[in-house]
């Protein structure tokens, strides 16, 4: 038996050493796939490992973030990452099925049981796009510290698209009635 088990040993160990945790040392993002530097073992350091993502979704973490490679076929010379996770900024107090997106900075996009989808950015939301369409109420909520405003670049047009702020403010600004004199303060 020991024959045996002397023969099967090595394929044992490969076999034993294909999946494994490691962390990530360094992150180069400018490659087709992501190419990483990870430690895997004590002393074994691998460099120009790729990291597979799921389409659609890239991340760029930071170093020491924890992450699973696995050894193509048991080799050790030819690793790939699988997953990356980062516990020390994870998003924590979902509830089940709660889906999220975040930053190690605080910024989410929390889609919540209820249909609702939470968005938190710490400096500024930028949407841009030829027409941006929203339908339903439109809040603007602040407080007396954050003195919310609401800028437009152009005009601000009425239901139908007939008048604009512009218009309504020069027909206002222009108004009389009858023999008194156009209004003392303009809009």
């Amino acid at each position: 038996m020991s024959g045996i088990s002397r023969l099967l040993r090595p394929l044992q160990q490969r076999l034993q050493l294909m999946v494994g945790r490691c962390l990530v040392l360094l992150v180069d993002d400018d490659t087709r796939l992501q190419s990483l530097q990870v430690a895997l073992l004590a002393e074994e350091v691998r460099g120009d490992v790729e990291r597979f993502q799921q389409y659609g979704f890239t991340s760029h973490p930071h170093p020491d973030a924890e992450a699973i490679a696995v050894a193509v076929g048991g080799n050790r010379d030819h690793c790939v990452v699988l997953s990356v996770d980062d516990r020390r900024y994870r998003l924590k107090g979902l509830a089940q099925g709660e889906v999220a997106l975040y930053t190690d900075e605080g910024d989410r996009v929390v889609l919540r049981r209820g249909g609702i989808v939470e968005v938190h950015a710490g400096a500024e939301l930028r949407v841009t796009a030829p027409l941006c369409t929203m339908s339903g109420d439109l809040q603007v909520q602040g407080s007396i510290d954050s003195g919310a405003t609401i800028t437009a670049a152009e005009d601000v047009r009425d239901q139908g698209g007939a008048k604009t702020m512009a218009g309504m403010r020069s027909v206002y600004n222009g108004h009389t009635h009858g023999a008194s004199p156009t209004p003392s303060a303009s809009m």
